[in-house]
Parts: C-alpha cells; sequence; structure tokens
C-alpha cells in the first residue's frame, strides 16, 4: 500500500473535520466529496482505492435526513448500506482499514441505561434500518480491518445543528419551546473527529480490535437542557427555554426517547472515550457563535 488517508464524505459537517484533524496531524489525506466520489458506484469506489491504496478509509458520506427516509428508504439504502458494502469490498481488495461512522439510531431508542457497543440493534425507523444494513456489511466484509463508530446529536461549524439554530432563534424569539423527553449525548464533530484519527491509528498498528466503538460525549441530557446551556453560554436568561414534549412535534420518523450510548470498548484500544458534552459545547462555542453570526 502507498498509505495515507482517504476521507469520503468530504464535504461534510464531520468530514471537514476529520480532514482537518488529518492535516494538522500531518498524515496524507485524499479528501473526497460526494462530487469526487459516490459511494454507491461500486466501480468509482474500487477505482478509487486501488488507486490510492491507503492504510485508512474513514466513511463520513451517508444519507442524514432522517424523515425524508421514510419515504425514499430504498434510495437511502443505496446511500447508507451498499454504499458501505462498495467501500468495504475495496478495502478488502486493497488491505485497507475502514472506519465507518454509524448511529444511534439503530437502536429503539427505549432503554433506561447506556447502549453497549454488543446491545442488540432493533431499529424503529427506515434511517435506522439502512444504517444497521452499512454496519453488517462493513463487519461482514471486513471482520478484521472494519471498525464501525456509532454517533448520535452531532454539532460542529461546518453544517446545520440543533445547537447552531439554538444561537440564532435566541435572537429572533422571546421564548423558545423545547423537547424535555428525548435524551441523548450532544457531541462536537472536532472531539469526534479527534477519535476516528486515534483509532485509525491504533488499527493500522495493531492496537484497535474491529468492531464496534461509540464516538459520543460524555454524560447525557435533553434537547430542552441542551438548548438552556446554549443560551447560559450566550449569556441569555436560559429560562426563555420552556420544555415541552415530543407530542408537541410529531414528525414522519420517530425520534429516539433514550440514545445514551456506553463507551467501554475504548479501553481496549488505549483510547479515552470524548469528554463530558457540557465542556465540549463550552470548547466549541466560541467557533460556534462565530459561524453563527457569519452566516446567512
Amino acid at each position: 500500500m502507498s498509505g495515507g488517508w482517504v476521507v469520503t464524505g468530504a464535504g461534510g459537517m464531520l468530514g471537514q473535520d476529520v480532514v482537518a484533524r488529518l492535516s494538522a496531524a500531518g498524515e496524507k489525506t485524499t479528501a473526497l466529496d460526494r462530487r469526487a466520489l459516490d459511494i454507491r458506484d461500486g466501480g468509482a469506489v474500487r477505482d478509487a482505492i486501488a488507486g490510492l491504496e491507503p492504510s485508512v478509509v474513514v466513511n463520513c458520506a451517508a444519507w442524514t435526513a432522517v424523515d425524508d427516509a421514510e419515504a425514499q428508504e430504498a434510495e437511502a439504502l443505496r446511500l447508507n448500506g451498499d454504499g458501505p458494502r462498495q467501500l468495504a469490498l475495496a478495502c478488502r481488495e486493497s488491505g485497507s482499514r475502514l472506519l465507518h461512522v454509524s448511529t444511534d439510531y439503530v437502536f429503539a431508542g427505549d432503554a433506561s441505561s447506556p447502549y453497549a457497543e454488543d446491545a442488540a440493534p432493533a431499529p424503529r425507523t427506515a434511517y435506522g434500518r439502512t444504517k444497521l444494513a452499512g454496519e453488517r456489511a462493513v463487519l461482514d466484509v471486513l471482520p478484521a480491518a472494519g471498525h464501525v463508530v456509532r454517533t448520535a446529536w452531532l454539532y460542529g461549524v461546518g453544517g446545520p445543528s440543533f445547537v447552531a439554530t439554538m444561537i440564532r432563534l435566541e435572537r429572533e424569539r422571546d421564548t423558545l419551546d423545547v423537547v424535555n423527553d428525548q435524551r441523548g449525548q450532544p457531541t462536537w464533530t472536532v472531539d469526534l473527529a479527534d477519535r476516528l484519527v486515534r483509532l485509525g491509528r491504533a488499527a493500522v498498528d495493531g492496537s484497535a480490535p474491529p468492531g464496534i466503538y461509540h464516538g459520543t460525549s460524555g454524560g447525557d441530557c435533553t434537547w430542552f437542557e441542551l438548548a438552556r446551556e446554549t443560551f447560559r453560554l450566550l449569556g441569555a436568561d436560559p429560562e426563555r427555554v420552556r420544555p415541552t414534549t415530543s407530542a408537541a412535534y410529531v414528525r414522519p420518523a420517530p425520534r429516539p426517547a433514550y440514545s445514551v450510548l456506553g463507551h467501554e470498548r475504548w479501553a481496549g484500544a488505549g483510547i479515552e472515550p470524548i469528554q463530558d458534552w457540557r465542556a465540549a459545547l463550552a470548547g466549541a462555542f466560541p467557533a460556534l457563535r462565530a459561524a453563527v453570526a457569519s452566516g446567512p
């Protein structure tokens, strides 16, 4: 292999931060956005990976429109299920490791304690089913070189997010009603990008076992609590955020009530889990606030 890294879906919010983290680490990196590589195209994927011969491929490409997937599950499956399979097949031929980003939506979301990495999946949405298909494809094709990293509640400067929306709406509305019956782990894309890079390096040197990892922040909160913390960091009155229930925001795809993931497997790779969500949000906030202020 010629070595180096390939990042697919490099134009997305997470992909941008993965590329930035690799660049900062001095890694040889090829960034492929969806225009440069459609991972659904098996021939194009095979040619790209064979030509580059990377040590590690990080797949950040995905269908992320959760509600749209309910009516377009076949199309979502092509990107979320068959796309990762094409990448895995190409990585098997080239001897590359594959890090594939997945989601908390593979679970039912009805637990009362954090989901372990080996907890039984039970997706309740088309999006979750298609992402689970991608996980299984990667692990089936690459049992010794496939790493699946599930994440949730992502925010960052490179794309839309709940936190960015709250920053913007604080300026526009006197009060906000935010759901208080969905619990999860807000996760900064910079933190996740760092763990993906560490995991890829550990995979190359043989210290990170293949399989499933959970890449979310420590601790947990509801969307309501996240909104109030965002207001607090803005210097605004958190009492302006009022609690409501999911019944007030019915959507085509049901949202998980409980999306808290456990992080036990990182220890086996010699990598510490991501920091607590409050500390991460505070660290990210200056850049997030600046990005919203400079946006449209």
